[in-house]
């Protein structure tokens, strides 16, 4: 498929698998924030739960301020990733996989970690919590993710760019 027939069929059928898998998802993520939020007063970014969980394994000093509220960030951020190997296997007969390459997965993965350390947050903590409680900066946070993650999107598709 051409990049501009790709473009065309994305923007002709956004949702070719339906919208309800998104909508589920999205109240699924909305009420574990509220539930996190009501029980604790903090604002549940996944960034934020990464760090507290290094905390068992690191000294330094970014990771052990979370020290005193750990334990349930470690079942939170354990949640999340059984709750989607929960779904894969339950609703898709199989675990992920992805035609990615590990050095691609790596990467990716180093870039997103420096983003979420620039934006001092990650994209649940600013699009789920921040926008939500109108928060400038996190709305501004959350239009230039949107826009660097289309325009890199559009770059790679048009450099026909595959796993």
């Amino acid at each position: 498929m051409v990049p501009e027939q790709a473009v065309l069929s994305l923007a002709a059928d956004p949702f070719p698998n339906g919208i309800s898998r998104y909508a589920v998802g999205g109240l699924l993520v909305g009420l574990g924030a509220l539930v996190i939020y009501v029980g604790t007063g903090i604002a549940a970014g996944a960034s934020t739960f990464l760090e507290s969980t290094l905390s068992y394994v690191s000294d330094r000093s970014q990771f052990q301020r979370y020290r005193p509220s750990r334990d349930w960030r470690l079942v939170f951020t354990l949640g999340i990733i059984l709750g989607a190997a929960v779904y894969a296997v339950r609703w898709q007969g199989e675990a992920w996989t992805t035609e990615v390459t590990a050095w691609r997965l790596l990467l990716g993965g180093f870039l997103v970690g420096i983003g979420t350390r620039i934006g001092k947050g990650c994209t649940s903590g600013h699009g789920v919590c921040g926008v939500g409680s109108a928060s400038k900066t996190s709305i501004v946070g959350v239009i230039t993710f949107l826009t660097v993650a289309i325009v890199t999107a559009q770059i790679v598709a048009a450099l026909g760019v595959s796993p």
